[in-house]
């Protein structure tokens, strides 16, 4: 059984409105006073915290859109505005993309912070283990933040009120990462290695995570020792075969380290993103046919498209090339019935993200927002690359960085390289991007090694996300906004 399978009851308790994410629970409504009374109170509500893992979806298709792999796309070039401007950098503080970005990840946080909370109201078996992977899931949640807006509001003793909203100032994103990392280290001896449910977080997700909240702060030594960590641990081994790792039938696989369950068979519609079991990103990335057998995959919106530089950028015998990019002119010349809408013209590549393209299966609702394609959040293959990167621009080992990447490079049916210092650091930067394309790593890589000019229309402004003015005003005006915003 998965996380996305069980029936959350907590989710009643903590039913956060689709417009806000503070907690505002109405008088005569279950509360603490009669809840965290049983273990499985607690199991229950970290199950709603895990719930909102699900709103990643946007996230995913947001870091690409913004880079320089992918054009919006859509049916016109109005179609969701507010994605067409994050692809245009355009974006304003009134993005909605931006602000569900916001009220998501703080939605999830909050739900963590109501564990916290009342984290020593009894006793229970298990209880560190559930502690831990509580605050590695908020951890998780805050990371997604600062990757988009830097400093952050840092709420991490309870439930957010509105009286906090409006208290609490922006967390300069050192002093963020400073607590997520004492977060992080504090959970590793409560964790294992495996878990009996697939999805829940693990040693090795904690240690990933901590590793790329090193990286990112270009704390290299500490990257290299920590992701090493898991390296070592023989844990997690490369899947042989590129082309099956993203197949539903392959889904938690011995190189998904972090991997947000998905789940086809519970309907959900429009009014509520945040309500949707299924992924929402697969039925908006997939192409827009209109007849023929186009099996095994089925309709989506076409966005996310990937560009011809990202295309051309895979050498013919790379085999990630065709597992990763559906070419719609191969795809055509194979299957001569088939048709399809180009959709934005504009935007058109004839390429489709094929990592997470909507396959035909049993999914309830809105077959377009119920996919059961679970995102892989970190892979182990990411680690390698972080590794790497760590190794090689902190000057500690090329020789290691390189091991690393040439595993990567030979699983793909590609030769090893030979070269060390800057071009290594170069060939490690190319790595990641044909390794990890359509993931939703690539604009905030571009922005981490300073490396954006390629992100048409790009300024200095767009390294952050502009805070939704929303959120703003309703914090009292307390929050300076982004420079430039």
């Amino acid at each position: 059984m998965t996380i996305k399978k069980i029936t959350a009851l907590f989710l009643i308790l903590t039913c956060f409105a689709c417009e806000d994410y503070i907690d505002t629970l109405p008088e005569g409504q279950e509360n603490s006073e009669n809840y965290f009374n049983s273990k499985s109170d607690y199991e229950d509500a970290l199950v709603g915290v895990y719930d909102l893992l699900s709103t990643t979806y946007l996230n995913n298709i947001l870091g690409e859109i913004a880079s320089d792999n992918s054009l919006c796309g859509g049916e016109t070039p109005t179609d969701v505005l507010d994605w067409q401007q994050i692809d245009d950098m355009t974006h304003t503080p009134d993005n909605g993309a931006l602000r569900s970005v916001f009220q998501f990840m703080y939605a999830g946080i909050s739900r963590a912070n109501y564990i916290v909370e009342f984290q020593d109201k009894i006793d229970f078996e298990g209880k560190e283990q559930l502690l831990a992977e509580n605050l590695v899931l908020r951890s998780y949640y805050y990371f997604e933040l600062v990757k988009f807006f830097g400093d952050v509001p840092l709420y991490t003793n309870g439930r957010i009120t509105i009286e906090e909203s409006q208290s609490i100032p922006r967390t300069p994103k050192a002093e963020v990462y400073a607590k997520l990392e004492a977060d992080l280290q504090s959970t590793i001896d409560d964790l294992p290695w495996q878990q009996n449910q697939n999805g829940r977080v693990t040693k090795g997700t904690a240690l990933s995570l901590l590793g790329k909240i090193y990286l990112y702060q270009e704390k290299f030594e500490l990257a290299a020792t920590t992701l090493d960590l898991v390296i070592n641990s023989g844990q997690y081994q490369l899947v042989d075969d590129f082309s099956t790792i993203f197949l539903n039938s392959n889904e938690n696989n011995s190189e998904s380290v972090f991997e947000v369950q998905y789940f086809g068979g519970e309907g959900g519609s429009f009014d509520c993103f945040q309500c949707v079991e299924g992924n929402i990103a697969v039925g908006f990335m997939g192409p827009r046919f209109t007849g023929g057998d186009f099996a095994p995959f089925t309709s989506g919106f076409s966005f996310n498209p990937p560009t011809q530089e990202l295309y051309n950028l895979y050498s013919a015998d790379d085999e990630r090339r065709d597992a990763t990019i559906l070419s719609m002119e191969s795809f055509i010349a194979e299957n001569p019935s088939v048709t399809f809408s180009l959709g934005n013209e504009l935007d058109y590549t004839g390429y489709y993200n094929k990592k997470y393209i909507p396959y035909a299966e049993a999914n309830s609702g809105d077959v377009n927002l119920t996919h059961s394609n679970n995102y892989r959040a970190i892979r182990y293959s990411d680690v390698l690359l972080m590794a790497a990167e760590a190794y090689n621009r902190s000057g500690l080992n090329d020789s290691k960085a390189k091991d690393y990447v040439n595993l990567v490079r030979v699983r793909a049916g590609l030769d090893e390289i030979q070269t060390s210092g800057t071009n290594l650091t170069q060939d490690i930067y190319k790595e990641r991007r044909l390794e990890l394309a359509g993931e939703g790593h690539r604009f905030f890589d571009q922005v981490r090694t300073g490396r954006t000019n390629s992100i048409p229309n790009f300024s200095n402004k767009n390294v952050l996300f502009p805070i939704p003015r929303i959120e703003i005003e309703l914090a009292g005006n307390n929050w300076e906004q982004n420079p430039d915003y």
